[in-house]
């Protein structure tokens, strides 16, 4: 089993063209999969992990409704903000500047067939991560992502979560914010799940702003301990 992650931070992409590149990557292992149970091969699987942050978008997923956004192409467009329907599970989620992107495209068969424990796993890096800043993050239950002052009327969603997974590949993952403009949250009912408030790690502990590359750091600690993996720098795109 491969446990070696390839890591590319891709700084501010079009998501459309990350989506794209996501694709190509998990077309490829799946096709190398394929491969190997057709000739009887035991050639390894790669396994990558993408860092990214987005122009404002709003994307939907298959059991999305629509009526989660609240607002029209023209008024999506005022605000510099595109649209589109996606692949992964969930329902509308939006990313933009200052919110961490990461997308693990791995092939779970180097890992653990389970896709409710890699969920949890991609949670608990999130968790373990707001606690080195001092914050009790938690699952709500029901309800994906990750969460402050879960089962109190002052919840708020701080990380979201939307996977998809194919012969046990998985694509998309999950957005932390980290310094993000909560008002473009006003724009949609966030997951599809109303009366629930949206926060970004500035806002909780008081600053402008926060490092970006620091938080990442230390998601990429927690993801490496809990899936037991090497984290590779992927040199070429």
């Amino acid at each position: 089993m491969n446990k070696t992650v390839f890591l590319e931070d891709l700084g501010v992409k079009d998501y459309k063209e990350t989506w794209d590149y996501q694709e190509l990557l998990f077309q490829q292992i799946l096709d190398l999969k394929i491969r190997n149970r057709r000739e009887e091969t035991a050639l390894e699987t790669p396994n990558h992990l993408i860092f990214v942050e987005h122009p404002h978008v709003y994307t939907l997923g298959k059991s999305g409704d629509i009526q989660n956004l609240l607002v029209n192409e023209d008024e999506l467009s005022a605000k510099g903000a595109k649209f589109y329907k996606i692949n992964r599970g969930g329902d509308i989620t939006y990313h933009g500047p200052g919110q961490i992107v990461g997308y693990p495209i791995l092939d779970l068969d180097n890992f653990f067939t389970d896709i409710h424990k890699y969920l949890r796993l991609l949670e608990e890096m999130v968790i373990l991560t707001l606690a080195e800043y001092g914050l009790k993050a938690e699952r709500s239950k029901g309800e994906t992502g990750v969460w402050l002052d879960v089962g109190t009327p002052f919840a708020r969603k701080i990380c979201a979560m939307g996977v998809r997974a194919s012969r046990w590949v998985t694509m998309h993952g999950f957005a932390l914010n980290v310094n993000a403009d909560l008002g473009y949250f006003d724009l949609m009912i966030p997951c599809g799940i109303k009366d629930k408030a949206v926060t970004s790690l500035n806002v909780e502990l008081g600053k402008a702003t926060v490092d970006m590359d620091e938080v990442k750091e230390k998601l990429l600690k927690h993801f490496a301990e809990l899936f037991q993996a090497q984290i590779k720098q992927k040199t070429e795109v």
